[in-house]
């Protein structure tokens, strides 16, 4: 991936996409996440019209009559990021890679978190937990976990994506919203999701290149996993070949949605020849009106 000009990119889209941000994603932002919900704020005497299920019945016993307990919103939200930094996201067929418009989605949510006031995290990981990031306030920090995105050179190829699901599941104590970002080309994961979306909001983001979709017309060619480095022989020039790849990935694609679905983790995808701001915006006004 070519830094300078991703750099380059992420500036441009804080300068000329500051006030779609802040109007569009950020207006939308609060609405359509489920963040921390209600929070105790007080018990005070109960009166007719209450809910008599909110009686506080160890205050009641104390002061001698029916006392209620009163909530409050919690208005502060945490978005934490979980980041796929495996060698697959280096890849790209087109202009961009997998890695480039991640970094540019990362970006996007971190702006949207400042213009919000909310902490904003991120776990970097491949097979390991490359970098972690605990969630902060503040311009500076959003800025920061960019900077390690466009940056960091992980050590590890693989991906591990259940130990990054676990980890940030164990240390996030407060309810927030989970963002996973990868192109979820790896296995095992799925039970440790199910733990995550039952305490948080979790959304899957689904990285997706013009490959995943279609196989080229082309010659016999070596392919090599760059998490693996396995090699195995692409027979572009075969119909059924290419047939075969389409149908492997629709299912794979079909299969993920509905396991996300079924543990109530929203997903979106967003493809490397497409505008992330302009995905994302569309995602946040459709679960707007749900």
């Amino acid at each position: 991936m070519d830094n300078a000009r991703l750099v380059a990119k992420v500036k441009r889209m804080r300068l000329v996409s500051t006030k779609l941000v802040e109007n569009l994603l950020a207006g939308n932002y609060r609405s359509v996440f489920r963040g921390p919900g209600i929070e105790f704020d007080e018990a005070r005497e109960y009166v007719d019209g209450d809910d008599a299920r909110l009686i506080d019945w160890n205050v009641s016993s104390r002061m001698g009559t029916a006392y209620t307990k009163v909530f409050r919103e919690e208005r502060e939200l945490t978005l934490f990021l979980i980041v796929d930094m495996s060698g697959s996201l280096f890849f790209g067929a087109g202009d961009s890679s997998r890695r480039e418009t991640e970094s540019l989605l990362v970006s996007l949510l971190a702006f949207a978190a400042v213009a919000n006031n909310d902490r904003v995290g991120a776990c970097f990981f491949t097979d390991r937990i490359e970098n972690w990031l605990l969630p902060k306030k503040g311009k500076k920090h959003a800025l920061s976990i960019i900077q390690d995105m466009i940056g960091f050179e992980p050590t590890g190829k693989g991906s591990n994506l259940a130990l990054a699901i676990k980890t940030a599941g164990e240390a996030l104590k407060r309810r927030g919203i989970c963002v996973i970002l990868s192109d979820f080309k790896t296995t095992g994961y799925f039970r440790d999701l199910s733990t995550l979306a039952h305490r948080h909001d979790v959304i899957a983001v689904r990285i997706v290149d013009p490959l995943d979709t279609e196989y080229p017309n082309s010659g016999l060619v070596q392919l090599e996993d760059p998490e693996s480095s396995r090699v195995i022989l692409g027979a572009g020039s075969s119909r059924t070949y290419r047939k075969q790849y389409q149908e492997f990935w629709q299912l794979h694609t079909r299969q993920w949605m509905r396991e996300c679905n079924r543990r109530g983790v929203a997903t979106l995808e967003v493809r490397t020849d497409e505008d992330p701001a302009q995905r994302l915006i569309h995602f946040f006004r459709n679960r707007a009106k749900r």
